[in-house]
């Protein structure tokens, strides 16, 4: 087995078809027994962390990568969020690492909150949840709050369901059409806080995203309508009925969208402490505002 005579090719293919090249080492290093160091160090003692099955599986998903353009994090079934181990299938959008974020400016309002009891005991909904990740990840950081994680998809929540077991955290998963799914639980005017990573991407731009977004993530998690704020004027327009007074409210967006939505919510007049949030690379990537 040439395991380093193959990475050498893989990585020249990899440029060849436009992949990035830490993708390769990404798939290495979550399908085998290798670590960075073996990476950095081209380790010629590889017969006690990788196998010939391993081996012939790893080339067999990363010739697909290039050929099919399927995101390695389909292909591994896995990928690490936050402090999370998640499953992933193409029945739930990648969770992103900007997104670890939200939990973020989540924690901090909560931290400087002079009734942070409310929220860190409150209940909790991450509308649109995917994966579950922000709800298994509120769930951790709020122990003693009540999390609720709502998702159109089936299947989606299917995979929602056992990441929350699998990092042993308690959500409350509903299947319907964001609040739909909520009009049942008795949560009007009881919520703390509302969560959303919701589709955001105009339609006409969809199909025309990379092919491994395209071809491959859930439309129905990506197409936010004409403009690509459908959901979030649902989100807007109807959580004051769930949110208790002083409720948070935080939603992701595409670069663009934030002050188009920060006057979206001042337009309601049901919102207060409306604030814009920048990500890793210094995007308007969130807003936020409490319920009056």
């Amino acid at each position: 087995m040439d395991f380093w005579g193959w990475y050498d090719r893989q990585l020249l293919e990899a440029k060849q078809y436009d992949v990035p090249i830490y993708e390769l080492d990404w798939l290495i290093l979550r399908l085998t027994s290798l670590d960075k160091l073996d990476l950095r160090l081209r380790s010629l003692n590889l017969s006690q962390k990788i196998t010939i099955e391993t081996f012939t599986n790893l080339d067999r998903l990363w010739q697909k990568r290039l050929s099919d353009r399927i995101p390695v994090q389909y292909l591994a079934g896995a990928v690490t969020w936050r402090d999370l181990e998640l499953q992933v299938s193409t029945a739930v959008l990648i969770p992103r690492p900007e997104t670890e974020l939200i939990i973020d400016i989540v924690a901090d309002f909560v931290n400087q909150s002079s009734h942070d009891e409310i929220y860190q005991y409150g209940i909790w909904a991450d509308l649109g949840t995917g994966s579950g990740a922000i709800a298994i990840a509120l769930a951790k950081h709020f122990p003693q709050a009540q999390i609720h994680a709502v998702d159109y998809s089936e299947a989606a929540l299917a995979i929602a369901k056992i990441n929350a077991n699998n990092n042993n955290q308690q959500v409350h998963f509903h299947q319907g059409s964001w609040f739909e799914a909520l009009s049942n639980q008795n949560l009007e005017n009881q919520i703390s806080g509302i969560v959303s990573n919701p589709p955001y991407i105009p339609s006409t731009e969809v199909l025309n995203l990379q092919p491994e977004v395209t071809n491959h993530e859930p439309h129905l998690a990506l197409d936010g309508g004409d403009d690509g704020l459908a959901a979030i004027r649902e989100l807007i327009n109807t959580a004051p009925q769930y949110l208790i007074s002083g409720g948070y409210w935080i939603v992701e967006l595409m670069a663009g969208q934030a002050e188009i939505v920060r006057s979206l919510l001042q337009a309601n007049g049901k919102y207060t402490n409306i604030q814009i949030h920048n990500d890793y690379a210094g995007i308007a990537r969130f807003v936020s505002g409490q319920k009056v």
